[in-house]
């Protein structure tokens, strides 16, 4: 079992322990990326939902993860900063990504954050239409229904966390 067949198995343990429907897309790693994959599965960017991994600057360190539309723009200065309770934040590199989720960058996603990372989504995802994140790696997207994203451990939805 490879890095990705592990992490893979544990996102999707992750949407069955909680009954969560979902569909998936297996792509190559070079498609992953927002711009790539919607292109060439002809996903509507309104439909791909990106997680982005903010940190806090001082130490202890605090994280969050944001989900917006791929459309949209994350207001880490304003938004993310107050929804985290902190001064100054940014986002988190990719080495502290991989390092807190176990995941692959370009393929963080939501499903199976550690507890201590709250997931905060953007409010214009909401309703029955099918969104794509990633899968944990770079070579597995997750469908999920937009609505099924607020009910996950620590989310929350925010208005105003993307323009």
């Amino acid at each position: 079992m490879t890095d990705s067949d592990a992490i893979e198995a544990r996102v999707r343990g992750f949407l069955a322990k909680r009954g969560i429907a979902y569909e998936t897309i297996v792509c190559q790693p070079d498609q992953a990326d927002t711009a790539v994959f919607c292109e060439v599965f002809d996903i509507p960017y309104e439909q791909s939902v990106n997680t982005i991994l903010v940190a806090s600057k001082k130490e202890p360190k605090s994280y969050a993860a944001c989900l917006v539309l791929a459309n949209t723009r994350l207001d880490v200065n304003r938004t993310v900063r107050k929804e985290m309770g902190v001064r100054k934040c940014s986002f988190a590199s990719f080495e502290e990504a991989e390092a807190l989720t176990g995941m692959m960058s370009g393929g963080v996603t939501p499903f199976d954050l550690p507890s201590e990372v709250p997931i905060l989504i953007d409010a214009r995802i909401v309703g029955d239409e099918l969104m794509w994140l990633g899968g944990g790696s770079r070579s597995l997207k997750i469908g999920v229904k937009a609505d099924d994203l607020a009910q996950l451990p620590h989310a929350r939805v925010v208005e105003g966390l993307a323009s």
